[in-house]
């Protein structure tokens, strides 16, 4: 069997290795960090969360998210076993202690037989004698890499700019003006910290949103379309004075209990962020604020007055491939098919969508150094939809990063005659059912 050399151990490279691995693959996983690092970063883990700590909704009957990462449970994702040994609190979402995540996943490929870890940097495209190699270095895809596969393709890179949201350390949080408790009670029903503003200080934090002092883009930079479902704040802000009540900090399905369970007009939510309940995330509110302006700004916000930070937000520039035009159906290049591309150097956005495209770019391998031919999923389930919609669903000419969502699915039946959220019931019972069957389609070729 051919040795199948992953490039990059975020998410992705992470669930490929593991999928691959344990179809009996011999798999060589090489991951630059320490040697080189990133500006993102900060540690040398494998499956590293630079950004957000949350896989966001877990619901697999009424989001599409929930549904992929019950699908990736069923196919025997590492990424989601890592993260259910590791969830936190966080009302009806998948939200994972970020260092016991990494350190888990880390230690398990380690461990693992046909796993050898390799700290190096493939400065280029992988030699010709590799003749199984998946490319999953991600957004953060170092420049020399980068410039060989725009170089072999001839494409121009597309890419776009990501943020970071700050964290704050629980102590400095003063609970004599917030209070603990999810949207609507979900969850445990206390998951998140609450900040509440009334309309003054709503307007007042806009405006100095609006007119603080921004990170400076280099030249080339200027022209970097944002990802629009992670936007910065301030440039949320920059779109209405209303922009922000209706989306990060919106009020609905929360009451002040100190305010005989008012309503405030604006909230700001924050997420636990580890496991000791020491940090929590600022949900939303990835920013290119200059550093200066993020602690002055933020300790506006009623409760963080006083607050610390454990990091404050940032942005990097990531990049993308177009999937559609250079990936034939098993994520596999067209110009070159010993390579395939996995994670969100494809052009899918998300923590839980890149190591999903991880896990089939695994298992596509190694299916083919086994002399089986690559079985993708159905378009039906929440996995197929998103390999769908990036190697060939979307439109070449427009294709922009994209979650999961159940407008990638192929319709219901006419005659189902089903709306509203019994729709997407219908929706997720099929692709579990369509899952099932596939699963049991690549257990029978495999024996």
């Amino acid at each position: 069997m051919k040795t199948i050399h992953i490039i990059g151990g975020g998410l992705a490279g992470s669930e490929a290795a593991w999928q691959a691995a344990n179809m009996g693959a011999s798999v060589v996983l090489h991951e630059m960090r320490p040697v080189r690092g990133t500006d993102a970063h900060q540690t040398e883990g494998l499956a590293e969360l630079v950004c957000s700590n949350s896989f966001r909704s877990d619901d697999a009957e009424n989001n599409a998210v929930g549904l992929l990462h019950e699908e990736m449970r069923r196919a025997g994702s590492l990424i989601l076993k890592s993260g259910d040994a590791h969830r936190l609190p966080a009302g009806g979402a998948l939200a994972v202690d970020r260092h016991g995540f990494s350190d888990a996943v880390t230690h398990t490929l380690e461990s693992h037989p046909n796993v050898d870890i390799v700290r190096e940097e493939i400065a280029g495209l992988p030699p010709e004698d590799w003749q199984s190699v998946i490319i999953a270095t991600g957004p953060l895809t170092s420049a020399p890499l980068a410039e060989a596969i725009r170089a072999f393709t001839g494409e121009e890179s597309l890419s776009f700019f990501d943020a970071i949201a700050p964290i704050v350390h629980r102590e400095s949080i003063n609970m004599d003006v917030c209070w603990m408790q999810s949207r609507y009670d979900k969850g445990d029903g206390a998951d998140y910290i609450n900040c509440p503003m009334d309309q003054a200080q709503y307007k007042d934090f806009i405006a100095e949103l609006l007119a603080g002092e921004k990170a400076e883009f280099k030249e080339w930079e200027k022209s970097t379309p944002y990802f629009e479902g992670c936007l910065p704040i301030e440039v949320m802000a920059s779109r209405g004075e209303d922009t922000l009540r209706y989306g990060p900090m919106k009020p609905v399905g929360l009451a002040d209990p100190r305010r005989d369970n008012h309503r405030p007009y604006a909230i700001v939510q924050l997420r636990q962020d580890n496991a000791l309940g020491t940090l929590w995330n600022m949900v939303g509110f990835q920013t290119k604020l200059k550093h200066g302006e993020q602690t002055r700004i933020f300790r506006m916000i009623p409760g963080l007055e006083n607050a610390s930070f454990a990091r404050l937000g940032g942005l990097h520039r990531n990049t993308f491939i177009n999937s559609p035009r250079l990936l034939d159906g098993s994520l596999r290049l067209k110009a070159r098919p010993a390579i395939r591309f996995a994670g969100q150097v494809t052009g899918v956005e998300g923590y839980v969508e890149s190591a999903a495209i991880g896990l089939l770019a695994g298992r596509f391998a190694a299916a083919e150094a086994s002399g089986i031919a690559p079985l993708p999923p159905p378009e039906t389930t929440a996995l197929g939809a998103l390999l769908h919609h990036i190697t060939g669903g979307a439109d070449e000419k427009t294709f922009q990063p994209m979650n999961v969502n159940f407008g990638l699915f192929p319709e219901l039946p006419k005659d189902a005659r089903i709306r509203g959220k019994d729709r997407k019931k219908a929706m997720s019972a099929r692709a579990l059912n369509d899952l099932g069957i596939w699963l049991g389609a690549h257990r029978e070729a495999a024996e």
